[in-house]
């Protein structure tokens, strides 16, 4: 009885290798016919996003040319930047400019952190990015402002492009508060670049930059021809002047520090400012968006 044993030990070992074997290759179409089914079902936006978003499209970050001689510098004495990307077609003499937003900043310790960080310094900003929303050049995506000339300004002065003043903080550093001079600034250029022929200009921006493009409408408008079509839209960028749960006004009491530590209030809109109080010129957010003291002499929206 001992004879056949190695015999059937062989077939066994044999028929275990060959079952193995089977087991693998069904695996591997397995996993084969549940990728490929993924690819169907998943993998047509994730190839529709690559053919949209191509390396071609990464839109550079350029630098201010002319920042150091006009004193129009980031918090931290960098030069600030903005992303342009050309329009075509009928959309060619259209522009559209978007105000990059990031809150505020209202002490030296708040704004010395900011030197470290994009919203501070353009030496932490992407060198190349992709346009997105109201800017994006895809047609399906963006069927108003997709073949404009788009724009994204890049905010790196903590006070909604308003401040102007330069203060001393300690080991000889300096706090560089310029938001007002980097807005002329960067106008200047973009108009030099074809802004100044403008059939219709756009501006926006949300949050701490749609509290500025609330802020710089008007003179935006100036800076058009009469015959250019503008409009403005504070996206998210409008603030009220009411008590918190704790029953205290802590957007007054914070926005009256950033006003103060950037000296902005010389750069309110002199019309609104005549109508406050002096103890509240000073509180520039509260009073430019809540209360909306200026009567604007283009259509301004907000969201």
């Amino acid at each position: 009885m001992a004879g056949p044993a190695p015999e059937i030990h062989q077939h066994l070992r044999l028929w275990w290798r060959r079952s193995a074997a089977r087991h693998r290759a069904l695996a591997v179409v397995g996993a084969a016919s549940v990728i490929f089914v993924l690819v169907l079902t998943l993998s047509s936006p994730v190839r529709e996003s690559a053919v949209k978003y191509l390396p071609l499209d990464l839109v550079g970050l350029t630098l201010l040319s002319n920042a150091t001689e006009r004193g129009a510098l980031c918090l931290d004495g960098s030069i600030p930047g903005y992303h342009l990307q050309r329009g075509f077609g009928s959309g060619e003499k259209n522009w559209v400019l978007h105000i990059e937003g990031g809150g505020w900043c209202n002490s030296v310790k708040s704004c010395s952190f900011r030197r470290g960080t994009p919203l501070g310094s353009s030496h932490f900003m992407e060198r190349e990015i992709f346009l997105h929303g109201i800017l994006s050049h895809d047609q399906s995506q963006n069927p108003d402002f997709y073949n404009w000339n788009r724009v994204k300004i890049r905010y790196c002065d903590g006070g909604s492009f308003s401040g102007d003043v330069e203060i001393q903080v300690q080991n000889g550093r300096k706090l560089i508060f310029r938001g007002q001079r980097i807005w002329e600034a960067i106008m200047d250029e973009l108009l030099s670049k074809g802004l100044e022929n403008a059939k219709q200009a756009f501006l926006t921006g949300c949050s701490a930059g749609g509290l500025a493009t609330f802020i710089h409408c008007d003179s935006f408008r100036a800076l058009m021809p009469k015959e250019t079509v503008v409009k403005c839209l504070a996206d998210a960028g409008f603030f009220l002047d009411e008590k918190d749960i704790s029953g205290k006004r802590t957007m007054q009491s914070f926005y009256n520090e950033v006003v103060h530590l950037q000296d902005i209030g010389k750069n309110l809109p002199k019309d609104c400012i005549s109508r406050l109080e002096p103890s509240e010129a000073s509180l520039l957010f509260v009073y430019l968006s809540s209360r909306t003291c200026q009567e604007h002499k283009d259509p301004i929206f907000y969201s």
